[in-house]
């Protein structure tokens, strides 16, 4: 069976944990990033990618590389797990503050800081602190990571990557801690 995203899930999750606590300290993020916080990212992150079951497993398990019309339906993931958050949290008497946050980072994950990602296209703090780490989170492990499609890089590969997109994919400030 086809169990990556299972695993990516998991990845990204404590991925998102560990760089929640590496911010907590900080003069900027750590009144935001309190313990309460933390945990709610911890159990929104699970939910990045949630939108994508919407989409047509050709496409999620494609081999090659995306055609363009295959990478615009790729790309309403975002507004599908945004969408799908919405619909939960209209079925539930009391507001789950977790549901919110996920929503934030389902929609907002392939936002980049320059502007130039989806489905959108903010930029810099308009993107919700969450969905900004999810972004990293995210990236670093879609870089690691054998799909059908490609193999896995390096950590230090990823890492410089990364490094590369920093000020225009990613936020400058979480790069830097």
């Amino acid at each position: 069976p086809y169990t990556e995203p299972g695993q990516h899930i998991r990845r990204t999750q404590l991925y998102m944990y560990a760089l929640a606590q590496r911010l907590q300290p900080s003069e900027k993020y750590g009144n935001f990033l309190n313990k309460r916080m933390i945990t709610m990212i911890y159990k929104s992150a699970p939910l990045h990618d949630i939108g994508k079951f919407g989409l047509p497993y050709r496409i999620l398990l494609k081999p090659g590389r995306l055609a363009p019309d295959e990478f615009e339906e790729i790309k309403k993931h975002t507004i599908y797990g945004r969408d799908t958050i919405i619909a939960a949290e209209k079925e539930l008497e009391t507001p789950e503050p977790f549901l919110a946050i996920a929503r934030d980072i389902a929609y907002c994950h392939h936002e980049k800081w320059d502007g130039t990602g989806y489905p959108s296209g903010i930029s810099g703090e308009a993107i919700p602190l969450p969905a900004r780490m999810m972004a990293i989170a995210d990236v670093y492990d879609a870089l690691i990571s054998k799909r059908v499609y490609k193999a896995a890089m390096t950590h230090d590969e990823a890492v410089d990557v990364i490094m590369k997109g920093k000020g225009t994919h990613f936020c400058p400030e979480i790069i830097d801690m």
